[in-house]
């Protein structure tokens, strides 16, 4: 093998739970594993970059990785980590959740290499829509006994009564069996060895490797668990979430510009984390990173290479490049210039939540700089205010200071349609002429 993958993961930071043997078979040949994703939605957000990230270390290591979308258990709703029923998709929205889903993963594993341990794209409805239930129950749920599956922990949970919980129902009691079904079909049609996933999956995945031994009968049939821990910030607030909701790995979601700043924006602490998990640097390389950020924190070394490394792999080194200059060019000493080189949507990206007001074209060559700062558009309380502001030398065009006899005319226009005014550093309004 390339190198060792569990002593590789370990000092990242990603081994959680691990079945006794997985490393000496993982170090004894290439080993087919897999991990599993659901197709809530019709993308991946961040919280997904950790098992890619999994299944592109795998391969790194020279073993084969699979990619299971979950066209079948999508239908029902994994039931852990949740405290109630999930509300189920219809076959359309699934459909179009899981082809956008494969074009995500599609991104990060090629499925077309003709490499010996190539990755692999599999759906799990292909081998389920034909399984009829009184087969399933003969064949499955048999070999499972109800005890062994009242003991996981999403289930215990689930039934408690604790935390608002209302119960479990037959659908969701059964994922475990189903998730662990897939296990076994691509154990034999795959030589699938190892399942991965979140810690929170330890309870299913196990369910599949025992699921694995009791199918085979006769036979020396192993199957072995990996799980890596959930990502937490060290505040205690959720992972993967900023104010505008999840940050996802699609730009038509989460602009790249927008993606970039989540990245930038981490704590010391996060950054000195996340550096290990998402990107693929190596341990002397973070090691080197973090000195340095420790020397001279303020210049934020650590959380500028996350943000470079992480936007690079998942979006390309020219849309980091331009989220740097997005995130550049409020400091840039030609503002003026550079700031119309930004494309619209970045430009409304970068000044987003800065208060507006629209006024016409027509409108534009008569306005004087009092009513561009209150008689027309309201940013300031009154007119008297705006006066004072000039005369203080406190206002200025798009990064520029002006005085009280300005004229604002087309030549201010950034993308043809924004002028940005300031009132001292902190107050930015943005004209929009339409």
């Amino acid at each position: 093998m390339n190198y060792n993958l569990v002593e590789e993961l370990t000092w990242r930071g990603m081994v959680h739970d691990i079945m006794p043997g997985t490393e000496a078979q993982l170090q004894k040949e290439m080993t087919t594993a897999y991990i599993g994703f659901d197709p809530t939605s019709d993308s991946l957000h961040i919280g997904s970059l950790v098992p890619i990230i999994l299944l592109m270390h795998l391969e790194k290591a020279g073993h084969k990785p699979i990619a299971l979308v979950g066209g079948a258990t999508g239908m029902i709703g994994d039931p852990s980590g949740k405290s109630d029923e999930r509300n189920l998709l219809d076959e359309a929205t699934l459909n179009h959740n899981v082809a956008g889903i494969k074009n995500t993963l599609a991104r990060f594993l090629d499925f077309n290499s003709d490499k010996k341990n190539a990755p692999v794209l599999v759906n799990n409805y292909d081998w389920m829509k034909d399984f009829s239930f009184i087969d399933f129950a003969r064949d499955v749920g048999k070999r499972i006994t109800v005890n062994y599956m009242m003991a996981k922990d999403s289930v215990k949970k689930r039934l408690s009564g604790d935390e608002g919980n209302v119960g479990m129902s037959f659908t969701e009691f059964t994922y475990q069996l189903i998730q662990g079904y897939d296990f076994y079909h691509l154990y034999k049609t795959h030589h699938c060895l190892l399942q991965m996933g979140g810690s929170d999956q330890w309870g299913n995945i196990t369910t599949g490797t025992e699921l694995v031994r009791r199918m085979n009968v006769g036979e020396d049939a192993k199957a072995y668990a990996m799980t890596c821990p959930l990502i937490t910030k060290a505040d205690g607030s959720k992972f993967g979430k900023s104010e505008g909701g999840n940050v996802w790995l699609d730009a038509e979601k989460t602009s790249v510009y927008k993606f970039y700043q989540f990245w930038l924006n981490t704590s010391d602490e996060d950054a000195e984390k996340y550096i290990k998990i998402f990107t693929f640097l190596t341990e002397e390389e973070i090691k080197t990173i973090i000195r340095e950020h420790s020397e001279a924190p303020h210049r934020r070394e650590l959380q500028k290479r996350l943000a470079q490394e992480i936007t690079t792999m998942v979006h390309s080194a020219s849309d980091f490049e331009n989220a740097e200059k997005a995130s550049n060019i409020l400091f840039s000493k030609t503002f003026k210039a550079d700031i119309k080189t930004l494309d619209e949507k970045t430009f409304l990206d970068v000044f987003e939540g800065v208060p507006q007001a629209e006024i016409s074209r027509a409108e534009l060559s008569e306005l004087d700089m009092i009513g561009a700062l209150a008689a027309q558009t309201n940013f300031l309380a009154s007119n008297s205010e705006a006066r004072r502001a000039l005369k203080e030398n406190a206002v200025s065009v798009n990064k520029e200071k002006v005085t009280e006899d300005y004229q604002l005319s087309s030549d201010d226009l950034i993308n043809d349609t924004y002028i940005i005014l300031n009132k001292g550093k902190k107050n930015t309004y943005i004209i929009k002429v339409s």
